[in-house]
């Protein structure tokens, strides 16, 4: 949390997760060019900030609030409604911290208190650990804004096919980058969900290549000395693992299984899902 005024490049060298302006101590400064110098930041573009302002005019509240800035609140308010503003804020970024930006999924905290959870109920699932590959060879050719499109896309694709059957016990996160995970119950028939997830993917995959591309059936794209590298076309690996009552310890020992039988998946050409423990591959084209 960071506290305005005072020297502000020196203030704004460590990101901080809060910043709170007060208006009345700004002497020569303006507060609305202070704010648009903090939102043209990249690093602070999307830090909440807190205005307290001594100029209660409609008209200068909203020129604050049109700038991105989240609350504009009066010097007249009680200390008692200043905390629990700033209290609330700090813990709505706690909650988003645990989300996407991207897709929207829980993100790794939720995914490591969903997974203890399960395993503290000896409950019996399936952990299905997704994967893109070739995606950084995808991100070279077209850049990180195309990546982040298929990122959002294979999101929809995993997120409709695991809730297909409408069980309010599946779930769905995204570990981070083109990593997901979705836990779904042992008795429902996970391989067809990942068979349906690959079909889905590979068709609609090809619309974010270029018609050359999708007539080679490769990327072509040079190597820092220069030389062009033939990249196979995006697809999707999946490693699924049974966790069983008593078979796993901890969540690392499902982390662990579930990198060992991603693998197998992974050095399938094209889309393809691995399980343990029967350590069985499937290629669906």
């Amino acid at each position: 949390m960071l506290f305005l005024p005072g020297n502000l490049a020196e203030h704004l060298l460590d990101i901080p997760s809060l910043i709170i302006i007060n208006e009345k101590y700004l002497k020569d400064s303006n507060v609305i060019d202070i704010c648009k110098l903090i939102r043209s930041s990249e690093d602070n573009s999307s830090t909440p900030i807190i205005v307290i302002t001594s100029d209660d005019s409609k008209e200068h509240q909203i020129d604050i609030l049109k700038l991105g800035i989240e609350y504009c609140i009066s010097s007249e308010v009680s200390v008692e409604y200043l905390y629990y503003t700033i209290k609330n804020i700090t813990n709505l970024l706690v909650i988003n911290r645990g989300i996407s930006p991207l897709t929207k999924l829980p993100g790794n905290i939720p995914i490591q208190a969903e997974l203890k959870k399960r395993l503290l109920k000896n409950q019996e699932f399936a952990v299905l650990y997704f994967d893109l590959d070739n995606f950084k060879a995808y991100n070279d050719t077209y850049g990180f804004l195309g990546g982040d499109e298929i990122i959002k896309q294979t999101a929809k694709i995993i997120v409709k096919n695991v809730n297909a059957e409408e069980n309010a016990h599946n779930f769905v996160g995204h570990i981070g980058g083109d990593d997901f995970v979705a836990l779904v119950s042992i008795n429902e028939n996970y391989e067809s969900i990942c068979q349906n997830i690959i079909l889905e993917f590979d068709t609609k995959i090809l619309d974010y290549f270029s018609e050359e591309d999708k007539e080679r059936g490769y990327l072509e794209v040079p190597n820092r000395k220069g030389i062009i590298e033939e990249f196979p076309l995006v697809s999707i690996s999946v490693g699924i693992v049974e966790v069983t009552k008593g078979r796993f310890h901890n969540i690392l020992e499902i982390g662990e299984v579930g990198a060992q039988v991603k693998h197998l998946a992974k050095v399938t050409p094209g889309s393809a899902y691995a399980i343990n423990r029967r350590l069985e591959i499937k290629h669906e084209k």
